[in-house]
């Protein structure tokens, strides 16, 4: 071999023992790789796993139960919102309102620390107690911080929901309208005039009181819609609206006079003394009664032939009354409270206000609406209603006044005591005089 491979084999088993040496160096002290985009993704914190939301109950209270009109839309609001929020289980509480122990219930409620998370009730007198006691949350803020929310009502709506001492405790989901409602088609039959003055009413009685029709199907111990009523009529919306605390304006007399002229004629069913008011309503419904006085709820209820005929007038001014003939029952006289308790309590707060929000939001009161045809407390439109309904509207839309219920006027048992004076009025066993200064007495009992 040539010295000069030779040379060149040695140089070249050198720079491998050196590669080697080199090799065995990187291995012990590794070198920092550089970065790819995996080896990025990997050095960067990693997002925590979403936590699901604890289970949440919540109970709300309302009237729409039984048969009312608007039973089945409201579970469909309620579906919608635990559909949405399926960690929230909501209790769906009801009773009618036709029962007055729907009132009982809530005031035992509200006093013995079980009161709903959201509770669908009166607006003004009846609400006084526990609004005082302050077991509900002033929603004024809450509407401030949340103006989608807030501007979905009509600006009416929250100032006819708002309480005396300036504040908005119960958020309004529809409005109503009451009213003399009345099935054309047997006034027709019987050539009879619609009762738009005194004077027709009682021919209209005396007629059909003669033929075994029942003329007014009203009861005498919930009363709650002839006392309105008559009230109103006699006394007009400034009589009415000053309820008996500073004194007896004698027109409220008027009225249970011209309840026991009305008894005296044959207007009110046989039973009336026996019945309330959803068995008043089946005679209605069933045509079996020509008139009746009832609220928009009630419409929804009655058969389609008789909802198909009926119509809906203001009550006519009772004789010597200073009523215009044009002044009806309305308002947005209940919406959803929210308990303190419910807002004061961590695991609940956001819920309970998420859930409030759904229920009155404008799609939901569309839905209600449409079912009860009552007047909306959001600018939506009302789908499907039978025409007694839109007769409703318009009635509503050309009254001179639209008040509140007497019963909002007087306390809770100023009103019963008054009810129960109808049916000793009406069958003499005491005089308009007496039912008056006996309510006189239990108004001015409970406001000391």
């Amino acid at each position: 071999m040539k010295r000069s491979s030779l040379v060149l084999l040695s140089i070249m088993l050198v720079f491998s023992m050196f590669l080697a040496a080199c090799g065995n160096k990187s291995a012990n002290n590794p070198a920092p790789a550089e970065p790819t985009n995996n080896s990025a993704a990997t050095t960067e914190p990693q997002p925590e796993e979403t936590k699901a939301p604890d289970p949440v109950k919540l109970r709300v209270f309302s009237t729409f139960g039984g048969t009312d009109a608007a039973r089945e839309a409201f579970q469909g609001v309620i579906d919608e919102f635990t559909a949405k929020y399926p960690h929230v289980t909501v209790e769906n509480d009801t009773l009618s309102a036709n029962d007055d122990g729907f009132r009982t219930k809530v005031n035992t409620d509200m006093t013995s620390g079980n009161e709903p998370d959201l509770l669908f009730y009166f607006i003004g007198t009846d609400a006084e107690g526990f609004v005082n006691a302050g077991k509900v949350v002033p929603l004024n803020e809450i509407l401030d911080a949340n103006a989608e929310w807030k501007n979905g009502f009509i600006p009416d709506a929250l100032k006819l929901a708002t309480q005396k001492d300036g504040n908005i405790y119960a958020a309004p989901l529809t409005g109503y309208y009451e009213g003399l409602f009345v099935n054309k088609k047997i006034f027709e039959d019987n050539g009879l005039e619609l009762p738009t003055d005194w004077d027709k009413l009682t021919t209209a009685v005396k007629t059909l009181s003669a033929k075994g029709i029942i003329p007014l199907s009203v009861p005498f111990d919930q009363s709650h819609y002839l006392i309105e009523h008559t009230i109103l009529s006699a006394a007009g919306p400034e009589g009415q609206n000053k309820g008996l605390l500073d004194g007896i304006d004698p027109n409220w007399e008027k009225a249970y006079a011209a309840m026991k002229e009305l008894y005296d004629l044959g207007a009110f069913p046989k039973d009336a003394a026996t019945i309330d008011l959803g068995m008043s309503g089946n005679y209605y419904s069933e045509g079996l009664a020509a008139m009746t006085l009832e609220g928009s709820w009630a419409v929804g209820s009655w058969t389609e032939e008789t909802r198909n005929n009926s119509t809906v007038i203001p009550f006519p001014t009772v004789p010597g009354g200073v009523g215009s003939g044009n002044d009806i029952i309305g308002g947005f006289g209940s919406g959803f409270y929210l308990s303190k308790a419910a807002y004061d309590n961590a695991a609940k707060k956001d819920a309970v206000v998420e859930l409030l929000k759904h229920l009155t939001s404008p799609a939901s009161i569309q839905k209600i609406a449409s079912a009860n045809g009552g007047t909306p407390a959001a600018d939506v439109e009302v789908t499907g209603l039978a025409q007694v309904a839109l007769d409703g509207f318009a009635m509503a839309a050309k009254a001179n006044v639209i008040s509140a219920p007497v019963d909002s006027k007087v306390a809770p048992e100023t009103f019963s005591d008054l009810r129960a004076s109808v049916q000793q009025v009406v069958t003499g066993k005491k005089t308009p005089t007496q039912a008056i200064e006996s309510a006189k007495k239990v108004e001015d009992a409970n406001k000391k």
